[in-house]
């Protein structure tokens, strides 16, 4: 037999051969002991498979029956649901993201034994102020004027809005615009404010004739505008013009638009004042600013002589750190609570009472339709008010002891017999104004916010160490006012409180690791501690290098070898 080749050796074609026969599993051929082959007998069907066989072949052979189907499948639900309770609402439970949550008390009574136990480090009151003034340092230079002032264009009259140091700025700005405009200006009228509740006038919080004997020569000042010109208005302060500037105006704009109008009228009126001047001035308008704030404002004398006398028994509670105290600045009144729409862990009554402050203080603000609060982003965003609780667990894992001396700085705080304890556990000596002076000292300042107000900045402005736990003037001007003091340096702590948020939250973090995490932010604060003005900075927190002027150290030392 010749083996079959599909490719033809000729110009003749050969048939191919026949296909063979497939070959079924079930038609395989056995051989038999005979020698014969005989068909696979197939393998017996189970009692299932017989029974889906006939089910299967009566569907196709009647396959109207898929017209039941849907029907089929539905009564199947029907009958399977049946069976459960639609009273029972599955629970879908999420993991609340990390910092949203206030958990700052379950961690403080978990790291509090550890705490107390720590005796590794020195406190650091002493070692705090380690990065300072390298390359030199910088040192007041405002200079008053001494050539006498040309005639004056005018009489201008504002009133400033706001608590204590809003009241500063609109001071501030005035003596800058008054010089830049060669106008008299007249003592700032303090307008009353529903929050603040205190119709205080200048001359009982500052000394007025102090004021007006600094500026002599820059800008003059006096008590009121003089009758004749009054009498053009009906002495009536409403009569006369009033300016409604746009905030953050530019003094260009004062020099275009307000000039003409002062030259004209002889007297205007700018209501409000308040952040009506643009932070970026020119040099001469800076310099006017710089002499304002931190030459010409002095505290009137019953509220130094107060204030000076609670510097100095802080000073002498802190005999055992050098006279060296920490003042704290914490924000955690009522209205600063309700404010923040934060939670806290007060439950159901901190609630109704965080309602209820809202609607006093801001009718309807927070309930208009379409606003919604959401208290777990706040926190995470670093929005909330740090806690007494937090201020202190922060202190002492940035490695303040339980022997340091702590000013505070507040107003009444919430809930304070509750939530002051653990920090009065963490520092024991812990004084306030009402603490360091007695119920007569205080007497008659107590129901005037912006009295008190003064007596708490010049403490806090002579402590080693500033703590500032919430925005608003009050630490801006302190940050400001302390570089002045201190050669640049602000000596300020000022927490990065999205950190925080994240640190206290943790379920797992040991002391040591806290206590590192804090240090570290520390060790920030000092970094940044001295920093210059840039474009849109407030001058009143960043004086260099507008008021101060800089100085090489060892040039200095060199000459003064010399001499």
């Amino acid at each position: 037999m010749h083996p079959y080749n599909r490719l033809p050796s000729s110009g003749h074609t050969t048939p191919s051969p026949p296909a063979s026969p497939r070959r079924s599993p079930r038609l395989r051929h056995i051989r038999t002991k005979t020698g014969r082959f005989s068909p696979a007998q197939p393998a017996p069907r189970t009692f299932a498979q017989r029974l889906a066989w006939i089910f299967l072949s009566v569907l196709l052979r009647r396959q109207g029956v898929f017209l039941f189907a849907p029907l089929i499948y539905i009564s199947g639900m029907i009958l399977y649901f049946g069976t459960f309770s639609f009273d029972i609402v599955p629970i879908i439970t999420h993991r609340p993201a990390p910092g949203s949550v206030y958990r700052s008390p379950q961690l403080y009574a978990r790291l509090l034994p550890e705490m107390d136990a720590d005796n590794s480090s020195v406190d650091a009151i002493s070692t705090i102020w380690r990065s300072s003034h390298t390359g030199g340092e910088w040192k007041p230079c405002v200079h008053r004027s001494t050539e006498g002032l040309p005639e004056s264009n005018g009489y201008i009259f504002v009133e400033a809005n706001g608590g204590l140091n809003q009241q500063r700025i609109s001071i501030c700005n005035a003596v800058a615009v008054a010089g830049y405009l060669n106008a008299t200006l007249v003592i700032p009228n303090f307008h009353y404010h529903s929050i603040w509740k205190d119709p205080s006038k200048f001359s009982d919080i500052f000394d007025e004739e102090y004021f007006v004997n600094t500026l002599k020569n820059d800008v003059r000042v006096v008590e009121k505008i003089p009758e004749y010109l009054m009498e053009r208005f009906g002495s009536n302060m409403t009569n006369v013009f009033n300016f409604r500037i746009k905030a953050w105006s530019s003094i260009q704009y004062y020099g275009d638009v307000v000039l003409p109008k002062l030259l004209e009228e002889q007297v205007i009126r700018i209501s409000p004042f308040a952040n009506r001047l643009s932070f970026d001035a020119p040099p001469a308008v800076q310099r006017l600013r710089c002499l304002a704030n931190y030459e010409a404002l002095r505290f009137s004398s019953p509220i130094l002589n107060l204030s000076e006398s609670l510097v100095a028994r802080m000073r002498k509670k802190s005999i055992m750190n050098g006279g060296k105290y920490v003042s704290i600045h914490l924000r955690f009144e009522e209205d600063m609570v309700a404010f923040s729409c934060c939670v806290f862990d007060g439950g159901k009554q901190e609630r109704d009472d965080m309602v209820a402050a809202r609607e006093r203080g801001w009718k309807g603000k927070f309930t208009k339709p379409g606003r919604v609060i959401r208290p777990g982003a706040i926190r995470i965003n670093g929005k909330c008010p740090l806690t007494p609780l937090e201020v202190g667990l922060m202190l002492r894992g940035m490695g303040f002891t339980k022997n340091t001396s702590i000013y505070l700085a507040s107003g009444k705080i919430y809930d304070a017999e509750k939530t002051m304890a653990p920090l009065r556990e963490m520092f024991p000596n812990l004084h306030t104004k009402e603490t360091l002076a007695s119920e007569e000292e205080l007497s008659p300042f107590k129901n005037y916010s912006s009295r008190m107000a003064a007596i708490d900045y010049t403490a806090c402005l002579h402590s080693e160490v500033f703590v500032t736990t919430q925005g608003g003037n009050f630490p801006h001007f302190l940050l400001g006012h302390r570089r002045y003091l201190y050669g640049g340096h602000s000596k300020t702590i000022k927490p990065d409180k999205r950190k925080l948020a994240l640190l206290f939250d943790s379920t797992t973090i040991g002391w040591k690791s806290l206590k590192r995490q804090l240090q570290s932010m520390r060790s920030h604060s000092d970094s940044k501690a001295v920093e210059l003005k840039r474009p849109n900075d407030s001058i009143y927190s960043f004086p260099c290098p507008d008021c101060m002027c800089h100085t090489n150290r060892t040039n200095d030392s060199k000459s003064s070898s010399a001499t």
